[in-house]
This record gives structure tokens, sequence and C-alpha cells, in this order.
């Protein structure tokens, strides 16, 4: 059995190969593989968001599921180009019960957001990004340190210990859970404001 180091330990550079290797939490055991950020490593937005899914663990990229489509399509209808942005998730590993023959997502507990916080902040580190999009609550307890409400922290002046700004929005995934046709689209709207919102912010950092 691996020795499972601590939370704090320090943690080699977020490649693929070194978050296939982490056993900082339990959860590797039952994922197909570790996913790693994608993106401009350089670039001047970071976009956060909970866990691979079902499709990002078979792949090993993030956000290809359907949530992943949505994003990218309120990418385009902010203004925001796929090659402008580094795109990460606050837990490295895919959370999941059986359902059946389906594998169901299981939202990360703390200590799975505590565990992966340090590749996290290697990414920030590495990336320098002027500001980080939080999708939702699982990202934003990672991102600031602490559990916060999301349509709270969308109104507040939020920035990263490190010094980027941080912009709070909804996970497209729950979205994609909203019943009701019209509060779909609502949320849907939201979120592509609070990603021109970023895209302001970015530039005014310049």
């Amino acid at each position: 059995m691996p020795r499972v180091p601590p939370p704090d330990d320090p943690v080699p550079a977020p490649t693929k190969p070194n978050i296939d290797a982490c056993r900082r939490c339990e959860l590797w055991e039952k994922a197909t593989q570790g996913v790693a950020g994608s993106g401009d490593r350089k670039a001047r937005i970071m976009l956060v968001g909970e866990q691979p899914g079902d499709e990002e663990d078979k792949q090993g990229a993030a956000f290809v599921g359907p949530a992943g489509q949505l994003l990218r399509r309120a990418m385009a209808d902010a203004g925001l180009a796929h090659d402008q942005v580094y795109l990460t998730n606050a837990v490295k590993h895919f959370y999941w019960e059986p359902r059946g023959p389906r594998r169901i997502h299981k939202t990360p507990a703390q200590r799975h957001i505590d565990a992966c916080r340090a590749w996290l902040a290697r990414e920030i580190e590495r990336a320098k990004p002027a500001v980080i999009v939080a999708l939702g609550s699982t990202a934003l307890n990672s991102v600031m340190g602490a559990k916060m409400k999301v349509g709270e922290a969308r109104e507040a002046e939020l920035a990263h210990p490190s010094g980027p700004r941080v912009v709070a929005t909804y996970h497209p995934s729950a979205a994609l859970r909203v019943p009701d046709k019209e509060a779909r689209a609502q949320m849907y709207a939201t979120i592509v404001a609070d990603l021109e919102n970023a895209v302001r912010l970015a530039s005014d950092e310049r």
C-alpha cells in the first residue's frame, strides 16, 4: 500500500503523469486516471471546475463531457476563445458511485478538496492568471480556501491570496440539471455574463 502524503506535502509539477500517480486521497482507487488541466499555461483567465466527470475520466481531459460542451458554448457567447483560457478542476480524480451500469457523480468531500488544493496552487503559481473563474461551490471553496455560496460570491469582489481576481459563477452542470426551460436559460445567461465580466477584468489587469 503506497504512503498517502498529508495534504500540505509539496507536490511536483501538475502534469498528467504526476497527477495519475497522486495518492493524496483515496479517489485514485476507483478512477480510470487523473485529469490534469489543459490549455495555455500563460492564459490570462483560468477556469476551475469541480472534478472530472464520467467522460473526462475516460478520456483523460478536462471539460469534454456534456457540461464541458455547455461551457464552451458559453465561452463563445462571452467572446472568450478556447485558446485564451486554462481549464482545470479543483479535484483531479472522478468521485462516483455505481447505479446499475452507470457511474454517477458524487460531490467531492472536503478531504478531497483539501488533498487536491496543492495541485491547484501549483497550477496557479505556474500560470499566473489575471483572473480565476470558479465554476460552482466546490471550485470556489478550493480557490478561496473557505466555503462560500456562489450566489453571494458573485456579488463580491474576490481575490486569490496570490493576487488574481476571482469571479464566482455556477458550474455548467447546474444549468443542465435545471428542469424548467426558462430557469435553465436564465442560469446559462448568468454564466455567460460572469464570463464576460472575467474578460473585462483580465483586460483591466493588463
